[in-house]
């Protein structure tokens, strides 16, 4: 099966500490370290080379539909307000998201329109968002739709209506489509309230309006088309460097009992750790890397705790 990958080329990371110790100087170096960063040079299309000297990597593994966990996951990587207004809030870091977002879940497109406003949001800030596509990207738009969650085909059947309102404006209708997409639900369930998960009316229209959407040329599998499955980082500020190839890489896709971790003198980083209800249901967790260390965010004292260090700078 494909496999969805972050690689770097930097030496291999050993992790840093949970907590980094506060220091009394963190604003003002925070804010000096942020003048001084140079722009992130974007290579490829979909982009396949990503410079981005100096500055802070977050890595989010499989989210498969869980939309709830997916403002989790984001918001203990420092990305993602915690008032429901997804504003964001990494200012000048880097998110790459790996891709299965697609499957097991009922919310995916919402997840995909969520990432986007970040995107647009992030570049206003100096920062960026990527994706990758996992496999169960690539299995939808072949028209694999073994893992699709119930959910999954009702939110095609939503969205094709809502894009159809706004009068088949791709970006209008996905760049809003979060904000929404709730209220769609809603509407559907108090509608078809007397109907079973599984009615095969409801689950006919859905398979249409997904097959509409992810067949070869649609409207989503164009915008899937937009990311790539394998994005190389530089992260190194040495701007003599020169590239010979990733030392080290962060994979999602496989999930893991343990939460992340990695293997091989840390040159592998296995980061999805089934979030998802339709996978796990675990608790969230994210990969922070700065320069040539890397962190593992387990919970909001965590992603607190960087909020006042300037340790990584």
């Amino acid at each position: 099966m494909a496999m969805a990958s972050l690689s770097f080329n930097s030496l291999p990371m050993q992790p840093s500490s949970q907590h980094s110790r506060n220091n009394p100087s963190s604003s003002s170096t925070s804010l000096n370290y942020a003048a001084t960063l140079k722009p992130i040079v974007i290579s490829g299309d979909p982009p396949t080379f990503v410079s981005a000297p100096g500055r802070r990597i977050v890595a989010v593994g499989d989210l498969h539909g869980d939309l709830a966990k997916a403002r989790c996951a984001l918001e203990l990587a420092g990305v993602l307000s915690s008032d429901g207004r997804d504003i964001w809030t990494g200012q000048e870091t880097v998110l790459v998201q790996l891709g299965d977002i697609l499957d097991r879940g009922e919310d995916e497109i919402a997840i995909l329109s969520l990432l986007r406003s970040l995107q647009i949001q992030a570049k206003e800030h100096g920062g960026a968002v990527f994706q990758v596509n996992g496999n169960h990207e690539t299995m939808n738009v072949e028209g694999d739709f073994r893992y699709v969650d119930s959910g999954g085909f009702d939110e095609c059947s939503d969205f094709l209506e809502y894009l159809n309102d706004c009068g088949h404006d791709w970006e209008d209708a996905f760049a809003s489509w979060c904000e929404v997409s709730e209220t769609w639900k809603q509407e559907r369930t108090m509608a078809h309230n007397s109907w079973g998960p599984w009615n095969l009316v409801k689950r006919q229209k859905g398979v249409i309006a997904r097959s509409v959407l992810l067949r070869p040329g649609g409207p989503l599998a164009c915008e899937l088309a937009r990311h790539p499955v394998v994005l190389k980082i530089q992260s190194i500020l040495d701007s003599t460097l020169q590239v010979v190839g990733a030392k080290a890489m962060v994979v999602g896709h496989t999930p893991q009992t343990t939460g992340v971790n990695c293997k091989y003198n840390c040159s592998i980083w296995r980061v999805d750790v089934g979030m998802s209800s339709g996978v796990l249901d675990s608790t969230p967790e994210v990969l922070e890397i700065r320069g040539n260390k890397t962190r593992v965010i387990r919970s909001e004292s965590d992603a607190f705790s960087e909020l006042q260090a300037a340790d990584y700078i």
